[in-house]
Parts: structure tokens; sequence; C-alpha cells
């Protein structure tokens, strides 16, 4: 079997003495959509953080596209293809879509960020090959009408999905989504599901996501795995994490 593009072992972090994750190992597969459920503060998204580097982790090591790492900055991890969305849109609010795009590329550029934001110093060629792109992922995620337009006057499903491509338009192989619908509508989770779906099965993307709405998870995900306060207590198909009695103590209840 192909070696899996993600593989976490033994990891484990501590903040104040509380343990946020103990002893967590799991593969995610190349290719594959997974999602990690659990109670609030049962550690989902203190993992994120320690795969794209925000957080170091105490213990154990994450392996990814075969090199182990046992702390990675988040500055290399983009450099090595994880792209990261947050629960809460860390956009710049008062520049445009393209602008907001833009910055997910500035790992890739020569010139500073504030160069790009303001279309100073900017090299020719870079400049046209970075609006090509930006144009190409506005269009995969149809955002191209929005293209100009201020990012705080848009609503708030079309602001999630300029951090969504934010974050594709460097072309991750590995994309972290931390609760890429909170707050939104079902009309709004429908859209954007039907996104992330095309961005894994056109794009060849690796998905990583956080998401508490069940049906949501079943629906989109190849694989679960489920944490309980910082452990492990489920891993494996929908299916298999559904009928996990451990799984339906912990987090799903009874009822489903």
């Amino acid at each position: 079997m192909p070696e899996p593009i993600l593989q976490l072992r033994d990891v484990s972090l501590s903040f104040k003495g509380i343990k946020a994750l103990n002893a967590l190992s799991f593969d995610v597969e190349r290719g594959e959509i997974c999602a990690l459920i659990g109670p609030n503060g049962a550690g989902k998204s203190s993992l994120l953080n320690i795969i794209n580097g925000v957080y170091r982790a105490d213990s154990g090591s994450v392996v990814f596209n075969g090199e182990r790492f046992v702390r990675i900055r988040p500055a290399q991890a983009a450099h090595l293809g994880v792209g990261r969305t947050f629960q809460h849109n860390a956009l710049f609010r008062h520049l445009s879509v393209l602008d907001n795009v833009l910055a997910g590329l500035i790992r890739h550029c020569r010139a500073t960020m504030v160069e790009h934001a303001f279309g100073v110093g900017r090299d020719r060629r870079e400049s046209r090959e970075f609006n090509r792109r930006v144009d190409e992922i506005a269009a995969f995620l149809d955002l191209t009408n929005h293209r100009d337009r201020v990012v705080a006057t848009l609503p708030y499903g079309i602001q999630k999905r300029v951090d969504l491509a934010r974050a594709l338009v460097g072309g991750p192989s590995l994309l972290l989504l931390d609760e890429p619908m909170a707050g939104m509508n079902q009309d709004e989770k429908q859209e954007m599901s039907r996104f992330i779906l095309e961005t894994n099965a056109s794009l060849g993307t690796t998905i990583v996501l956080i998401e508490h709405d069940m049906s949501v998870v079943m629906g989109l995900s190849h694989h679960v795995v489920v944490l309980d306060y910082g452990r492990k207590v489920g891993d494996g198909s929908p299916e298999d994490v559904r009928r996990n009695p451990d799984v339906i103590a912990a987090y799903l209840g009874t009822a489903h």
C-alpha cells in the first residue's frame, strides 16, 4: 500500500498540566477526507495546530510525506504543502477578495506581503502568474464575481469560501479545515460540502476537517477519528465509528 500522507505517532500536548492530547496516533491516507469529531475541548483544534506548527507537541512526532518532524514551523508546513483554515475567519476584512487570496501565495513570492497587497514592487511575471492562479481558484469556488469586492461586504458563507480559496491557492497536498461550516445555515453547509468534495475529487487534495454536524461528517468523510479528552476513542470508516460503543458513550449518544 502507498505510504500515508500523514502519520501521527504518540502525540501528547499539555497546557498548565492539563492534557489536551494523550499519546495520540493515527494515519491519514493520501487522497482521503478524514473527519475529526468529539466534544468541545476534546483536543481537535490543538491537533491541527500541531500538524501545521502553531503548537509544539510535548512528545511524539508527525510524519508528513515520509518526513518525520518533532516540531514543524508554520512557514515550513506551508512550504511543504500544508494549507489551513481557521474556525473564525482570519481574513483581511477591509481588503478585496483578490488581495486576501493573494495572501495565500506569500510563501511562493519574492515581494513582501505588504507589497503584494498594494501592488508595489511586484515582479511582472510573478504578478501575472499569481493573478492567474487566483483567477483559477476563484473560478473553481464560484468567487469570480466577487473578486474585487471588499471582504467585509460579503455574506458570511462567501467569506468562508474566500478563506478556503486562500488556503487552496498555493496548491497544498494536505488541507486542514477547522470547522469550515461553523455558523452556517443548511443551504450554506450544503454548498460548502460540495466545494470540499470537489476539492478532494478534482484537485486530489487530502483533507482533514473538524466538524460537529454528524450528517455532514457521514456524507463527506472516508475516515473518521473520534477524540474524547485528548484520547482516541474511535478510528475507522463512518459506519464503523457510528457503531462503536465507545464512540456512542463518549460523543454520539444513543439517539444516533
